[in-house]
């Protein structure tokens, strides 16, 4: 009985330690007493970003055609093909075709015309510009015509293609000579001219004054003679030895050779000499006039088809449709784009308001691999977005950023052309490590300021007032105005314990129910 007793005993107090009232399974299962959750007070750097991806592409593509209407033949490539990929820059060649080059110069304006000596227009400019842009001398920049000086800075560009310059054509160079020759017999034929009319204002020369005077005198002499015979009978016939008539004739032979003398002094009549000068004068201009437009018509043209003008150079190969030995035939000969890759990304109007022109991007590569890139545009348009990147530029609630890679290697783009990456940018950061607390710290004092509560040791807590800094990353920058704050002190972020199930929930009111 007393070993029954015993058991009995041993096993009523192991049952009653196995069944628990149900008082006190609700006391057992209430939440503990609320007590505060702290954080240290950490020293860190804080760092705000602005994350966002884009799309890496070459921007303003073009298709490249050639005008071959002056070619006079089959346009067929004869070499000087680029390699996709490959950077072209002004002045340097597209393609040869037909043995000629076709060079690449920056400008607005197609090609629409040969451009020689005589013509003008705005494409001269445009010709002139580009010229100028090389380092060549092509005459006044700003006059639109295209002349001799023109042409010889053509030639020049030719001379650092490494091509003879083009020509004018074989008849042009005929018409030139015959011109020269022209213009040689007029200059003949003026001086011939000039040296009759010389000689025939010049007067009788010393021989025939001499002349005229010699038959004066012998007329006189004659007449003298024959006065002295004047009334004497020649004694053989009895008849006078000088008659009335003859004395006459004398006379008259002395007047004749004084109207021929003083007819030798008078001033000679040039009218016909100085006709004739004034006709080979003429003639001698027209042949300057001549000369002067087939020297013009030889100078170096620049042929339609030997150039292309292309915007934003230098330009990167994308694609060449063509190889050596095949026909142009009006299509596009090659496409290229801007040789700087630029990545086209958005982020919301706010973020934009953060980012400035020039801050340093990091860029994570597809591989894994980061290079750094700046912002070169906020809200500029991208050419060669695709339509989702259109759609998404005319959200009025983002901002475009374009921002341009730092120098890579050709795998990194290769690896980057086309892909959409993930792009960092820093917009603002402490200078070293700073005082930090998560944001949920703060509290608000009664006048705005901001709080923090930093719990003693020994239970006890303070509010410390403290000025804010910059915000990132779930904490804030905070510096003490009243109290120390040190790192390592212990801040309240909230309070431990739930709500009871039969706790009503807060009701929400009619100006709550608009909110998001």
């Amino acid at each position: 009985m007393a070993v029954t007793a015993v058991i009995a005993l041993v096993a009523g107090l192991g049952l009653s330690r196995l069944i628990t009232s149900p008082a006190e399974a609700a006391a057992n299962a209430a939440p503990p007493t609320a007590g505060p959750i702290t954080v240290p007070v950490e020293r860190r750097v804080l760092a705000t970003d602005v994350v966002l991806r884009g799309d890496a592409v070459y921007e303003d593509p073009a298709s490249i055609t050639l005008e071959t209407g002056d070619l006079g033949g089959p346009a067929v490539v004869t070499g000087q093909v680029p390699e996709v990929g490959a950077t072209l820059n002004a002045g340097d060649l597209v393609l040869e075709l037909a043995g000629r080059p076709v060079i690449l110069l920056p400008g607005d304006l197609p090609v629409y015309r040969t451009l020689r000596a005589g013509v003008s227009g705005p494409d001269v400019v445009q010709l002139k510009a580009a010229l100028v842009a090389l380092g060549i001398d092509p005459g006044d920049p700003s006059s639109p015509a295209y002349d001799a000086a023109t042409a010889a800075g053509v030639a020049a560009l030719y001379a650092r293609a490494g091509y003879p310059a083009p020509s004018a054509g074989e008849e042009a160079e005929l018409a030139l000579a015959g011109a020269r020759d022209a213009t040689r017999a007029a200059d003949d034929q003026v001086a011939s001219a000039e040296r009759a009319l010389t000689a025939a204002k010049a007067g009788p020369g010393q021989v025939d004054l001499v002349t005229k005077d010699n038959q004066i005198r012998v007329a006189q002499r004659a007449l003298a003679d024959a006065q002295e015979l004047v009334g004497q009978v020649d004694p053989d016939t009895g008849r006078p030895m000088v008659t009335a008539s003859e004395i006459a004739n004398l006379t008259d032979q002395v007047t004749a050779a004084s109207v021929d003398r003083d007819a030798l002094l008078a001033p000679a009549d040039t009218s016909e000499e100085r006709a004739a000068l004034t006709a080979a004068q003429r003639a001698r201009t027209e042949a300057g006039t001549d000369l002067t437009t087939a020297q013009r018509n030889v100078l170096t043209p620049l042929p339609s088809s030997e150039i292309v003008y292309l915007t934003s150079i230098p330009r990167r190969v994308d694609s060449v449709e063509v190889h050596r030995g095949s026909t142009v035939a009006g299509t596009a000969v090659m496409s290229v784009s801007g040789a700087a890759l630029q990545i086209a990304g958005s982020v919301v109007a706010s973020d934009a308001d953060l980012i400035a022109v020039g801050t340093v991007v990091a860029i994570a590569l597809p591989g894994g691999d980061e290079v750094p890139g700046t912002v070169v545009s906020i809200g500029a348009p991208v050419e060669g977005a695709d339509a989702d990147a259109a759609a998404e530029k005319a959200d009025a609630n983002r901002t475009r950023v374009i921002v341009v890679p730092a120098e890579l290697t050709e795998p990194q783009r290769a690896e980057l052309q086309g892909a959409n990456v993930r792009m960092t940018i820093r917009v603002s950061a402490t200078d070293g490590e700073v005082l930090a607390v998560p944001t949920a710290a703060l509290t608000a004092g009664p006048g705005g300021e901001a709080r923090v509560e930093v719990l003693a040791d020994d239970g006890t807590s303070t509010l410390v007032t403290v000025e804010t800094g910059l915000a990132a990353d779930g904490f804030v920058e905070v510096t003490s105005t009243a109290a120390a704050l040190a790192e390592g002190d212990r801040v309240v972020v909230g309070v431990t314990g739930s709500t009871t199930e039969d706790e009503p929930e807060d009701e929400p009111t009619s100006a709550d129910s608009d909110a998001p």
